[in-house]
């Protein structure tokens, strides 16, 4: 018998429609008011919203970088996996399988990251122990679970590093050398934990992600109004900034996240708006940027200091940077280059970006990056195998026609 998947109602469909049809039309208004909103507004609208998240939260009197596990917390990841495969399955057919997250790839770029050498002391650990440079393929990406025209995504692009070259012992084996980074350009993600991840991909499953924030007995209507607050019509995903929004050892016992940051304050506008502009015009954009000239990125980290505001365990509160600020620790170089070529394209399907390709040092924690080691090992492996595209540890000296 085949398996019973989730279904939504016609009434809830056709409701679910008529909402994203109209965040589709604020999309294209979007730009001609959001920077006066994030100059003035964004940051004392998040301080509230976020200190409306904090009172729902009991203090767990934890130590710094200490973890605590959830009850049911392998349920709910396969739950996840489950909804996720099922959704893959639903949409895609062999040879054309996509990711689940993070689906549309805009580019995937040669670049160089290079450690500073005026590092804090109490940064240097792992990568960041010394100066050095790496070389490094980096992706950069739409939301998923599809790959639908740009402006009719949900305003979110995400940055995916793999450093290459990288010696020492890997806690995910599939690659000997590397280490990732993953970002998205919301410093919050958007659910708080794996329980409430599950219930976000049933939603999605069914065609309704957004009934996922409006849930009368399990409302995230505070997440989402979080989350809005960064999520806007993108213009251009070398010109955003990333934040990694879940937390990482540095060291034993130093809590960490980390971010990127465009140097340049260059914004450019999108084509065409308030009317449609072309469906892949972040590519072009890219395209168009790195013909031009190069692009560099400050890459930051942001040590835990109060094991309260700043918690390991949900993903859903934003980290007070008045309580620890954000510090440069490394460059990422993007070179001028051609990079959209077909065969380029398609080397993106067979790689595998994990927060669990790493050091030891740099060790994923929290309840949503324990998740992600089963999670994204088995939907690659699943994406990979449908594409019958296996999976690859670059080395940098790829070369494409």
């Amino acid at each position: 018998m085949p398996e019973q998947r989730p279904t939504a109602t016609p009434a809830a469909r056709g409701l679910h429609a008529i909402i994203m049809w109209m965040l589709h039309v604020q999309r294209r208004f979007d730009p001609f008011f959001r920077p006066a909103f994030d100059a003035t507004l964004r940051d004392p609208t998040a301080w509230l919203i976020q200190a409306l998240i904090n009172l729902r939260r009991p203090n767990q009197h934890l130590a710094l970088a200490q973890e605590l596990p959830e009850p049911d917390e392998e349920a709910h990841l396969d739950s996840i996996i489950d909804s996720m495969g099922a959704y893959m399955n639903a949409h895609y057919t062999p040879g054309n399988y996509e990711r689940a997250g993070n689906t549309k790839t805009h580019g995937i770029v040669r670049a160089e990251f290079t450690v500073r050498d005026d590092v804090p002391a109490a940064m240097r650990f792992g990568i960041f122990a010394e100066p050095k440079t790496y070389r490094a393929w980096v992706r950069f990406s739409g939301p998923g679970p599809d790959s639908p025209p740009d402006i009719e995504d949900v305003g979110f692009v995400s940055c995916s590093i793999k450093l290459m070259g990288v010696p020492g012992p890997k806690l995910f084996e599939d690659e000997k050398l590397t280490q990732d980074f993953l970002m998205i350009c919301t410093p919050t993600f958007v659910t708080p934990d794996t329980d409430a991840n599950a219930q976000l991909q049933l939603e999605i499953l069914k065609g309704t992600p957004f009934f996922y924030f409006v849930n009368f007995t399990r409302t995230h209507l505070l997440d989402g109004f979080m989350q809005s607050l960064w999520n806007k019509t993108q213009n251009n995903p070398l010109q955003a900034r990333y934040y990694s929004t879940v937390p990482y050892l540095l060291g034993e016992g130093r809590a960490m996240q980390y971010a990127v940051r465009p140097r340049s304050p260059k914004q450019d506008r999108v084509p065409r708006l308030p009317f449609r502009p072309p469906d892949n015009y972040l590519r072009e954009a890219m395209v168009a940027t790195l013909a031009r000239e190069d692009v560099d990125f400050d890459f930051m980290l942001q040590l835990q200091t109060d094991p309260h505001r700043m918690p390991i365990e949900n993903a859903a509160v934003k980290w007070p940077e008045r309580l620890s600020p954000f510090v440069p620790v490394a460059t990422l170089h993007i070179p001028k280059q051609t990079f959209d070529s077909p065969a380029q394209l398609r080397f993106a399907s067979s790689l595998s970006y994990n927060p669990w390709h790493c050091i030891p040092e740099h060790r994923p924690i929290g309840n949503q990056s324990r998740a992600r080691l089963r999670l994204y090992s088995t939907l690659a492996k699943l994406r990979q195998d449908r594409n019958a595209t296996p999976h690859v540890e670059p080395t940098g000296d790829e070369t494409f026609p």
